[in-house]
């Protein structure tokens, strides 16, 4: 993948580094939200269809149009589920997935950087359920469909926000600084029936400068498989899936394509078992 220059300026040089320190302060992400959230931003919708190719077959346009480019960003498209949505775990979103083995308390390694499941989490108990299990980390693109949904049926058992800076998640954020762990995040602990119990997390990324999720719930509240569970604004972000180590099995098409740490495109809704 090849990085901008933009990109390479900011995590590759002394003075880019130094402008990026401001750059990742959460104070500029919302500046950069509330334009984008504005009608002044409008303009920059067409372009970024046109530049990216995105397709908009199935998009829900609101009378009169997008408001803003956010509005945009964040808009709503017809999703087909399987037949048997209620039976599968499903994706939670568009992305580039890739799969990583929770082993000896590291959660991955990127570019010789680790990163602890404790850290990511902060939460020390909770990690240790998760040893020996493995992380679905799905990556989404500014281009891809933005906003995600729960991908089992289940309980909530817990939930946790955890503030932070915010840095883009491509490569080259990687190589410097532990992105999954300073990043602005949230999850919630789910129990299911059919896949036991998971870890659904949200993580930000540079200039975006909210995460937002729709249920805010007690112990105990129900979710379902295909239910929306938010969305985010503009920018790249990750999904994170933490299943247990006697989890049921992906399907052959999962488990093979992502062998080795590949990163494969997957679409929301999409069976994963």
């Amino acid at each position: 993948m090849n990085d901008s220059p933009a990109l390479r300026f900011l995590y590759r040089t002394r003075c880019g580094r130094g402008f990026l320190k401001l750059l990742i302060r959460p104070w500029v992400s919302r500046a950069a939200g509330r334009f984008l959230a504005s009608r002044c931003s409008r303009f920059l919708i067409r372009p970024f269809i046109r530049k990216n190719r995105i397709p908009m077959d199935g998009v829900l346009i609101p009378p009169g149009g997008f408001a803003s480019f956010n509005d945009f960003f964040i808009r709503k498209r017809d999703i087909t589920f399987p037949a048997d949505l209620h039976d599968r775990l499903i994706s939670p979103c568009d992305g580039h997935l890739s799969r990583v083995p929770l082993r000896d308390g590291t959660f991955l390694r990127v570019k010789h950087s680790a990163y602890t499941l404790t850290d990511l989490l902060e939460d020390a108990d909770l990690a240790r359920a998760f040893e020996g299990g493995e992380a679905l980390i799905f990556r989404l693109m500014p281009v891809d469909y933005h906003r995600y949904c729960y991908p089992a049926d289940g309980k909530i058992a817990a939930a946790k926000t955890i503030r932070g800076v915010l840095h883009c998640v491509r490569p080259i954020a990687l190589e410097t600084f532990p992105v999954f762990i300073r990043n602005c995040r949230e999850y919630q602990v789910i129990e299911t029936e059919k896949f036991g119990r998971m870890v659904q997390m949200e993580v930000g990324a540079l200039f975006v400068g909210r995460i937002t999720n729709f249920v805010r719930p007690e112990g105990g509240s129900a979710v379902a498989a295909g239910e929306e569970k938010g969305y985010f604004e503009f920018g790249g972000s990750t999904i994170i899936l933490l299943r247990e180590k006697d989890a049921p099995p992906l399907n052959e098409r999962i488990s093979e394509q992502t062998a080795g740490g590949a990163e494969i495109d997957v679409k929301i809704g999409e069976p994963l078992t």
